[in-house]
């Protein structure tokens, strides 16, 4: 605990209380309680300025550090490169930025361009931009609709939350970009229609069909998706659906876009999400995971036919006029190097499938325990449980209490977490994300601390 011996803890927590602006959290209690300050990890164990050890089960709180905390051959990888070369501006190339793309491909059959940008909400950014670009250039500026999908999320910038299907994440922020258009969500438990297995799967594409059709196809140019919608409910599409979304984009020329920046780098089992369903996608995007948080990246990936709409030198302004600034630093490609090097190395894939069936079928035996727990859903090491307050009617549980449930298991020293404040009615899910690297153990200890939570909240 070096980092503490050489900070007070008060002077640094009145110094966060004055001065530092959090995310996505109310500042008011802090007139009266310390922000939480963390000051190490090793693995998957944080400590805080106070000295606890808590055990991380949603790898960073936001689903980043996949590879656990305390990699020093990841820091000393990222000290080394920058020291030698820290930054050029993307429109020149870098040794880390070639062979990690390089490396990137290797494990995306069909795809075939990197571009680089910092963040997951960045990433989108460009796809959406490379979307309206392509209708432009190729179909007279009609085919310029990107549609997404209930529930899922994006992003936070303005055009992001355009495409988010979380209400609450975008009220107070309009208006809002045009030309989005929701399609409806893919939650068996909660099937629109009362159906289940490969009927409802279909069934949920084909309401995607629809709005294609009654949007007009000549005017929609891609379809944005999670392949597993992640705080929107750990929503695992059910069977048939991704084989139908793949033959109705096919069917009227939109654009396969997934978004994989939380699914991306191993969370499911496989290197990318969409893998786990034999999608083909032409647009697929990536960020936390990519570099588990050693430094800030983020990848918008592509076909060679989508890069090739922007090769044409007979027009001044036809090629991708984009730019990242911090596209350009080369931490970000190194410290993914080292990243996906670690999960190879490690069978970290193998083993986030392993554990994902092990953790699973623990939130299973809770589900018999407690009434409260209505659904438990996931893939690898994303998993989630829905609560609710009759398992007849599917009432969901009050957000409230399942927050409460979350800080019952921060006091025991687990982090877990849930959705809140994302979907009107709907924030009722318990979310787990750890790192690749959990052992039964560390899965154990989770739900056990599940267990005791929802045992006294819900008593």
């Amino acid at each position: 605990m070096d980092t503490l011996q050489q900070n007070d803890p008060r002077d640094v927590i009145e110094a966060d209380r004055a001065h530092v602006w959090h995310h996505l959290i109310q500042h008011k209690p802090f007139e009266t309680i310390d922000p939480r300050i963390i000051v190490e990890g090793k693995g998957m164990r944080l400590w805080d300025i106070t000295g606890k050890e808590h055990l991380d089960a949603v790898s960073g709180a936001v689903w980043t550090v996949n590879v656990g905390y305390g990699r020093t051959r990841i820091a000393n990888a990222v000290r080394d490169q920058l020291e030698k070369m820290c930054f050029f501006a993307g429109a020149a190339g870098t040794i880390p930025g070639a062979r990690f793309a390089e490396r990137l491909i290797e494990k995306m059959p069909g795809l075939s361009r990197v571009y680089y940008a910092n963040s997951g909400s960045e990433a989108n950014e460009k796809a959406f931009k490379m979307v309206r670009q392509i209708a432009h250039k190729h179909y007279g500026g009609k085919k310029n609709k990107i549609l997404y999908r209930d529930r899922d999320y994006h992003g936070s910038t303005i055009t992001t939350i355009s495409a988010g299907g979380q209400d609450e994440r975008g009220m107070q922020y309009g208006p809002f970009t045009p030309g989005f258009v929701r399609v409806p969500h893919c939650l068996e438990y909660r099937a629109q229609d009362g159906l289940a297995g490969p009927t409802y799967g279909e069934k949920a594409a084909e309401e995607i069909e629809k709005v294609i059709l009654a949007e007009g196809p000549d005017t929609v140019g891609a379809l944005c998706l999670e392949p597993i919608t992640a705080g929107g409910g750990i929503i695992v599409p059910p069977k048939g659906y991704w084989e139908k979304v793949q033959e109705i984009c096919r069917k009227y020329d939109v654009l396969l876009h997934i978004d994989e920046v939380v699914c991306g780098l191993g969370r499911t089992g496989k290197w990318f999400g969409y893998q786990q369903f034999g999608v083909e996608p032409d647009i697929v995007t990536m960020a936390k995971g990519v570099a588990s948080g050693y430094a800030a990246i983020s990848c918008c990936v592509t076909t060679e036919r989508v890069f090739d709409m922007f090769k044409d030198d007979t027009d001044r302004l036809g090629y991708f006029r984009d730019i990242s600034t911090f596209g350009g630093c080369t931490a970000g490609p190194t410290a993914a190097l080292e990243n996906m090097a670690i999960i190879e190395e490690e069978e970290l894939l193998a083993n986030s499938a392993a554990m994902g069936e092990h953790f699973h079928d623990r939130l299973n035996e809770l589900m018999e325990k407690h009434e409260i727990i209505g659904d438990v859903r996931g893939m690898g090491l994303f998993q989630g449980a829905e609560l609710v307050t009759d398992r007849a009617t599917k009432e969901p549980a009050d957000e409230k209490q399942v927050m409460a449930v979350v800080a019952d298991c921060m006091q025991q020293g687990v982090i877990i977490g849930a959705c809140n404040r994302s979907m009107p009615g709907y924030n009722n899910t318990l979310l787990f994300a750890p790192s690749l690297i959990a052992t039964k153990d560390d899965i154990d200890r989770i739900t056990t601390a599940v267990d005791s939570a929802l045992g006294r909240v819900f008593a």
